[in-house]
């Protein structure tokens, strides 16, 4: 199955949440906070403008993005867990 957002609309997948702390601590799967950071898998054609035109998207697929922690609908698609947000919740792109 493919999903392909709509509008300005982002699909992302969560990269793993750490399984250790700083000081070497393994934690649980239930004490884990959820990641805020992610992989753009497939990001909409862009919002439309007042004027009829669409707005350029800022992200495209395969950018890892850090987005806003409580935003966006989590749904899970043949076994595999996403998260689709508006491109205005994501907080900026990771450049390596």
């Amino acid at each position: 199955m493919k999903l392909r957002p709509l509008d300005d609309g982002v699909v992302i997948k969560q990269l793993e949440a750490e399984g250790k702390t700083a000081g070497g601590i393994i934690l649980p799967d239930t004490a884990k906070e959820k990641p805020q950071i992610g992989k753009v898998i497939a990001a909409g054609p862009g919002k439309i403008l007042d004027n009829g035109h669409r707005a350029k998207m800022s992200v495209k697929k395969g950018d890892e993005v850090v987005y806003s922690k409580y935003m966006g609908s989590d749904v899970e698609i043949d076994g595999e867990k996403y998260v689709i947000l508006r491109e205005s919740d994501i907080l900026g792109i990771v450049e390596k």
